[in-house]
């Protein structure tokens, strides 16, 4: 049985087109409803049902032109699939953009942020999306401050959170803001989710850089993807390249963001990963393989960069 119903309703507006991702707004929308205490109403351009990526029929309940002056408490944005993207029209922004004028709090799911981006509402914020998305998004968005491994972000009004089942995530966070966390709780025992789940996004599998970066950057984070286990120190990195190690490491720092031996700490852990998913590695192999001596010092790196330990990646994501 769901939890029971709240009394107060708070209105929530979720503006779609076609190409939608269903599970961006079904996720949330769910959480939401079994809370109780929300109006959540889903807006087409003209009130008629729009089509998900899924193919799966989404029935609206009024046309964007009827939102024009009801007062809304959340502002919903969910994703679209890259293709469907293209959809995302000067009129969709502008009713984004009016809808977020009048609302107390403007949240997005996974590319839901490109949405918001677009429509100038994340300039100056800090914010996330889908992992696979992000290296785009930070190249066409530099106004924005991007957190590749959040499941959510918060700043101010404005919450953004990272793909497909995140936005369940953002919805707990929602109730146990708007509710109470005990409400919040009930909910996620419910749905057999996480409250808050251990880690990051990047967990999941965080992308290899893209196709656009420096060349001598490509050829660097090459080596490293090659061979993880070997001397990449920037030392001996910015001699194989014959570059100075200082303009390397501005060169990664422009291109990724980070320092050349952070970017291997990365790669080092993401080749962890895919060897803990088989089940015949031990620890001390995969530390080993993977780049980092001893079961010790991939502990640390594992925790700075996905928030878990070797041994909790290895239970939830083995083969």
């Amino acid at each position: 049985m769901a939890p029971t119903e709240a009394r107060v309703h708070r209105d929530v507006v979720v503006p779609v087109r076609d190409g939608v991702t269903l599970i961006d707004v079904a996720g949330p929308v769910q959480a939401l409803s079994d809370a109780g205490g929300y109006r959540v109403r889903i807006a087409s351009h003209d009130g008629g049902p729009v089509t998900t990526d899924a193919r799966v029929p989404l029935v609206a309940d009024c046309a964007w032109a009827e939102l024009a002056d009801d007062p809304v408490d959340t502002l919903l944005v969910p994703g679209y699939p890259p293709g469907g993207l293209a959809g995302v029209d000067a009129e969709f922004l502008a009713v984004v953009g009016r809808i977020a004028a009048g609302a107390r709090r403007v949240v997005s799911v996974c590319t839901g942020a490109y949405v918001l981006a677009a429509a100038g509402l994340l300039d100056g914020r800090r914010a996330t999306s889908h992992w696979q998305a992000l290296p785009q998004l930070a190249a066409r968005f530099p106004a924005v401050a991007w957190e590749p491994d959040a499941i959510y972000v918060r700043d101010g009004p404005v919450i953004t959170s990272a793909g497909a089942t995140a936005g369940i995530d953002l919805a707990l966070a929602l109730i146990g803001e708007d509710q109470g966390e005990e409400r919040a709780r009930a909910v996620a025992r419910y749905l057999v989710v996480f409250l808050q789940r251990p880690g990051g996004q990047q967990q999941y599998g965080a992308p290899e850089p893209g196709g656009s970066l420096h060349p001598l950057v490509r050829a660097a984070t090459e080596r490293m993807a090659h061979d993880p286990a070997a001397d990449h120190h920037p030392a001996a990195l910015a001699a194989a390249l014959s570059v100075s190690e200082r303009h390397l490491a501005r060169l990664f720092r422009r291109e990724l963001g980070r320092s050349p031996g952070r970017h291997l700490e990365h790669v080092r852990v993401r080749a962890a990963q895919r060897l803990l998913e088989r089940p015949e590695t031990t620890v001390p192999e995969v530390a080993a393989a993977a780049g980092f001596g001893t079961p010790e010092a991939m502990r640390r790196a594992f925790h700075r960069v996905l928030g878990i330990s070797p041994s909790a990646y290895r239970h939830r994501f083995r083969l």
